[in-house]
C-alpha cells in the first residue's frame, strides 16, 4: 500500500524531493493550481520550475490533518513554519491541499497557502 495524502504532503516539504522535478511532477495532477500565500496563482509548470530552482530550506508541518471528503478525495490541512526563522507575520501560513486518487496513486489538484495574521498565534 502506498503513502496517504498527509504523508505525501510531508514528503513535498523535503528539500531533496522539492528539487526533484520528476518526483514532484508525479505528485501534481496535470490540472494542478496553487493559490500561494504570496497572493499569486501558479499552475503545475510554474511550480515545477520554482521548486526545481528553490534554495534548500526546511519547512515544518504543524497540526497536519487529513480528512476524507469522498472515496478517493482527501483534504489535507496544516500550518507551515520555516524553522530557525524569526516567528513574524508572513512566516507562518495555513495550508490546504485537495488530493485525488486516480490510476492507482494520489495526486494533488489544488493547494492554497494563507498567511497567518499578526495577531494570530
Amino acid at each position: 500500500m502506498g503513502l496517504e495524502p498527509l504523508q505525501l504532503e510531508e514528503r513535498l516539504l523535503q528539500p531533496e524531493v522539492r528539487r526533484d522535478r520528476a518526483e514532484v511532477a508525479s505528485l501534481l495532477a496535470e490540472e494542478f493550481v496553487e493559490f500561494g500565500s504570496s497572493g499569486r496563482t501558479f499552475d503545475r509548470e510554474q511550480i515545477l520550475e520554482l521548486l526545481e530552482n528553490e534554495p534548500a530550506a526546511r519547512i515544518a508541518m504543524l497540526d497536519g490533518a487529513q480528512r476524507m471528503l469522498a472515496p478517493g478525495v482527501a483534504l489535507v490541512t496544516w500550518r507551515s513554519v520555516r524553522p530557525g526563522a524569526p516567528v513574524e507575520p508572513g512566516r507562518i501560513a495555513l495550508r490546504s491541499s485537495l488530493w485525488v486518487h486516480r490510476d492507482g496513486r494520489w495526486q494533488v489538484i489544488f493547494h492554497q497557502g494563507t498567511r497567518v495574521a499578526e495577531s494570530e498565534p
